[in-house]
């Protein structure tokens, strides 16, 4: 993500990943490649956005879930922030997107530098959450699935199993 204002700022925000899981770690890093402008501080929020309704009827709630600050004082020229946000300490949800064209949940990191007469520079990029235990759920249910087919001697499509039958013999009936 790079945010920047012609001839007089550009920062780079380096992160490791764009989809993490709901108890992973944002590992990034930000570079100040200009800086021309005095900043007093910057920050860091995750956000939240909800989205319900569908064409004219469309309401959209925010909702900052965390906001850190991330630097204090004036940046030079080719410094370097480390960023390091963990995120198994918030109540989050798996992003959703478009359930039934009318619902929505998402997510965004927003950058947030404030200069010294209080303007505010932001920049948003979207990340997808997921829960790891569901792809877990999933895979271990069709393998119990499949378990308990084999057992009650049907294969997964409903035919009879075939046990010790070489590929010539004929089923006796």
């Amino acid at each position: 993500m790079e945010v920047g204002i012609e001839d007089c700022l550009h920062i780079e925000f380096e992160y490791n990943k764009s989809k993490y899981h709901l108890k992973d770690v944002i590992v990034g890093k930000i570079y100040f490649l200009l800086v021309r402008i005095k900043i007093k501080h910057m920050e860091i929020d995750i956000i939240k956005r909800e989205t319900t309704g569908t064409g004219p009827n469309v309401y959209h709630e925010n909702d900052t879930i965390a906001k850190y600050e991330i630097m204090d004082g004036a940046p030079v020229r080719g410094e370097s922030i480390p960023i390091r946000l963990f995120l198994a300490g918030y109540e989050l949800t798996p992003t959703m997107r478009d359930i039934n064209k009318k619902f929505s949940v998402r997510y965004y990191l927003n950058l947030v530098l404030i200069d010294e007469e209080e303007r505010r520079y932001f920049k948003q990029q979207e990340v997808v959450l997921w829960r790891k235990g569901d792809v877990v759920r999933k895979s271990m249910s069709h393998q119990a699935a499949i378990a308990s087919q084999r057992f009650e001697g049907t294969h997964p499509d409903n035919r009879p199993q075939h046990s010790g039958a070489a590929a010539g013999d004929q089923e006796i009936e």
